[in-house]
């Protein structure tokens, strides 16, 4: 007798409806599973049979086929566990195949019949959703995942009995037996975040890096911190979390498709309602970091999408690895080429990145350096020149005083400058309606010429400064991008020579880190004092502007 169940499947991180034909039939026993196979879905037969039959049903010795269809998608995962076992129960008679029309099923078994969770539940409920489906039948760890669509029936079993039981029942009483499962995603966005402990407040010191990060937060600017070991900087990072503007329910809704695929989002959770905030480690392989596999999963970039990748020892990631952020940090995807096809992973995530001076960490400080020239053109030679060109903010992070670290005065808290962060991100939204961008960042060079105009005094100094400093074409639009974020900061419609010159002053760093091999390390004194100076300017400038909020 011939069934079909439809089931659900992700190929990527795009899912896509999918029918598990079963025919049973007489002839010499055999199971057999056709459709483009991985060898974790031939493996699921076994699984079934032993699961039905440790639910109290008998399977006769009989010819048993099924194919999954379409058969020219490559099929990965354990999800088509428990609809191979509703096709065979139909073919059975126990299920009839009206029971199971407009009804997707998705769940791994275990041997004695208990359903387990299951990943890539929100596409596949989704694309259910595009498909005419009204009812999805789910493990019950994942039901709070698929029920944010709120006009489907997600119904949770944990066994296959109570599945049967389920499909056994007319259409109109089945909410009896199993009542579907509801959120209110109002709830999820309205609940106050939660406090992870971190603060701003915390931070002795470091003006000028805690200005730049309001300005990075504010308008999703890529930022690169420089200092010596101790001075803050992964203090300074693990805080930029709490003041970040929440997510909206389209990017939150894009992150936990991510998240759901890569089975990451929480048992009991429907969405991933925070930014995403991943620290890899440097020794991270370049697949986990861009995403590998026969039929790659998402990797660190495409989990921190509208969230954070904090790089901390930059250079330690090596070279290649660093190099492969080039195409995701300007197009804000990365496509992977396989035998399989070609995939188009989101990426959009802001770049924070930390780094010492040189490898010991102490350069230009004659009395604690001990590299040499050589050592630390090296070290600096791993991040190349079109790395630095997209990352919009360099910021030096020195050595804080004993005095700022003794001072009793409290700082500025998280919470007030999520607040200003918070007010800027209102006028980008205001002004970017309808346009698709989210944030000062995101806009192309038709939106740079639209809303970074400026008056003739501003364009004769951006044109000197441009001249000076021979910037490319990308660091022309990266300066007017974050003056404008300056601005909105400031509550300023129209961009100022002060905005211009807070912008450059964050990119004056990166040709000064590139600049360092220069000094001799055996040096003078002099020589190392006047570097020293150099970076205090940039922190001075910056920290003009600071002191306007203290």
């Amino acid at each position: 007798m011939f069934s079909s169940v439809t089931t659900g499947a992700v190929f990527g991180i795009e899912s896509y409806c999918m029918q598990v034909e079963t025919d049973i039939s007489d002839g010499l026993p055999s199971f057999t599973m056709v459709g483009y196979l991985s060898h974790e879905i031939r493996e699921s037969g076994e699984r079934v049979k032993t699961a039905i039959r440790n639910a109290g049903i008998s399977i006769p010795a009989s010819r048993i086929v099924v194919n999954f269809s379409p058969a020219d998608i490559p099929k990965q995962g354990v999800v088509v566990d428990l609809p191979v076992a509703a096709g065979i129960l139909c073919s059975l008679g126990v299920l009839n195949n009206e029971d199971v029309k407009g009804v997707l099923i998705a769940g791994e078994l275990g041997l004695d019949g208990v359903i387990k969770p299951v990943r890539g539940v929100l596409p596949i409920v989704r694309t259910a959703r595009e498909n005419g489906i009204h009812t999805c039948v789910l493990p019950v760890e994942n039901v709070a995942e698929g029920a944010v669509f709120d006009d489907m029936k997600i119904v949770g079993v944990d066994t296959i009995r109570k599945m049967i039981r389920y499909l056994l029942e007319p259409i109109e009483t089945r909410d009896r037996i199993i009542a579907p499962t509801r959120v209110d995603i109002q709830a999820l966005f309205t609940e106050q975040r939660a406090n992870d402990g971190l603060d701003f407040a915390d931070v002795h010191g470091q003006h000028a890096a805690k200005r730049a990060l309001e300005i990075s937060a504010a308008g999703f600017h890529n930022v690169l911190m420089t200092g010596p070991p101790g001075s803050g900087k992964s203090m300074l990072a693990r805080r930029m979390p709490g003041i970040l503007p929440p997510l909206t329910m389209k990017e939150s809704m894009e992150v936990s498709m991510i998240y759901s695929i890569a089975g990451r989002i929480p048992q009991g959770t429907s969405l991933i309602t925070k930014r995403p905030f991943i620290a890899p480690h440097h020794t991270i392989t370049r697949s986990a970091l861009t995403g590998g596999g026969t039929i790659p999963t998402p990797g660190v970039i495409t989990l921190a999408d509208h969230g954070i990748v904090f790089m901390d020892e930059f250079p330690e990631f090596g070279r290649e690895n660093i190099d492969l952020l080039r195409q995701p940090l300007e197009d804000h995807e990365i496509q992977i080429s396989r035998l399989t096809g070609v995939f188009t992973y989101p990426a959009r995530f802001l770049l924070l990145a930390a780094m010492n001076p040189c490898p010991c960490g102490y350069f230009p400080d004659v009395n604690k350096c001990n590299c040499t020239e050589p050592d630390i053109k090296r070290y600096l030679g791993k991040i190349s020149g079109p790395i630095l060109d997209r990352i919009d903010m360099c910021v030096s992070t020195p050595q804080v005083e004993i005095n700022e670290l003794m001072d009793g005065s409290k700082e500025e808290s998280s919470a007030v400058i999520a607040s200003r962060v918070m007010e800027s991100r209102q006028r980008q939204e205001f002004r970017f309606r309808g346009m698709g961008f989210l944030f000062n960042a995101d806009m192309d060079s038709r939106a740079v010429e639209k809303f970074c105009k400026l008056g003739s005094s501003e364009e004769k100094l951006l044109k000197s400064v441009f001249k000076k400093l021979e910037m490319s074409a990308r660091t022309y639009h990266r300066v007017l991008k974050t003056a404008r974020t300056i601005a909105d900061l400031g509550g300023s419609e129209n961009i100022r020579d002060d905005d211009i010159m807070e912008a450059v002053g964050y990119r004056m760093s990166d040709y000064m880190s590139r600049s360092q091999t220069e000094f001799d390390h055996r040096g003078t004194e002099r020589t190392a004092r006047e570097h020293t100076k150099s970076v205090r300017d940039i922190s001075n400038h910056t920290g003009k502007e600071v002191r306007k909020y203290e």
